[in-house]
């Protein structure tokens, strides 16, 4: 399962989800709906973004049997909120009745040599059932419009950095919101890195290329009501090493009728992303 769940510290703002509910909005209730979110899908692997909260998680998603690995951003953009709970970042959780952990290692994206505020977190796991072993990558590239050369940078780093560093013979899931849609150069390096990735999405389109229409949908508030921007974009990626893993299932998206016309995120939608999942077998 693959999911941007929102920070809480960045979750409010003068131009932040100006159709949702301001209770829809308290961690007290997004806290619960995000945990109630993931255990409607129980996954065996579970990839976050934005994780500000990650004790409270931990703690939790322990009680279930998970093991989590967080790594936060260098110079979280939360620490400078008035509701900061420290740093925000990503976390790789897996259920420990079905893995065994064989290692796990974090780093930090770079850029033409120089590190960026953006990381990955990563877990290699052997199968119990199976002794198959696999990695797993989380990822979240550089935020907002005009930062494409950058994020191709970042993700052609990371690409470069896991064909180097993880068990060559394990296959490797790399979840993320890239940031990117389609067009993207940085999808473009996924789709040709020495590491065999594919869309899960798009591999199991009608076409077999197709990204799914959206993977956020969301209004932000501009000077006035009439200038608000409703943003509807595909920027979430499941992929996996096509030589390795075949995908069984995919987790469907909510209709926009079942959104609703004030978007996410809501009281039925915790946060401005949704989640991605999908059922993988070993080849």
């Amino acid at each position: 399962m693959q999911w941007n769940i929102l920070a809480q510290a960045l979750s409010v703002g003068k131009d932040n989800f100006v159709k949702c509910p301001h209770d829809a909005l308290s961690w007290d209730i997004r806290r619960l709906r995000i945990i109630e979110s993931i255990l409607d899908v129980l996954p065996d692997i579970l990839c976050l973004q934005e994780v500000d909260h990650y004790l409270f998680l931990e703690e939790v998603l322990s009680t279930v049997g998970y093991v989590g690995n967080f790594c936060p951003k260098p110079d979280s953009p939360c620490l400078y909120t008035d509701n900061s709970n420290g740093p925000d970042g990503c976390a790789a959780f897996y259920r420990s009745d079905k893995f065994e952990e064989i290692q796990r290692h974090n780093f930090v994206l770079r850029a033409d040599g120089t590190e960026t505020n953006q990381v990955c977190a990563t877990v290699t796991l052997k199968c119990k059932s199976s002794g198959k072993s696999f990695s797993v990558g989380v990822t979240h590239l550089k935020a907002k419009y005009g930062w494409d050369d950058l994020r191709h940078k970042q993700g052609v780093y990371m690409l470069s950095y896991l064909h180097k560093n993880l068990p060559a013979s394990s296959a490797l899931i790399l979840c993320g919101d890239f940031n990117a849609e389609p067009t993207e150069q940085v999808h473009k390096a996924c789709l040709e890195s020495p590491l065999g990735l594919k869309s899960a999405y798009a591999v199991n389109s009608e076409n077999g290329i197709m990204e799914p229409a959206y993977t956020t949908w969301k209004i932000r508030g501009g000077a006035t009501e009439e200038e608000d921007v409703e943003v509807c974009r595909t920027i979430d990626y499941i992929w996996y090493t096509e030589k390795s893993l075949k995908v069984t299932a995919l987790k469907e998206f909510p209709t926009g009728d079942e959104i609703g016309a004030e978007r996410v995120p809501s009281y039925a939608y915790p946060s401005d992303h949704f989640s991605l999942a999908a059922d993988f077998k070993f080849l």
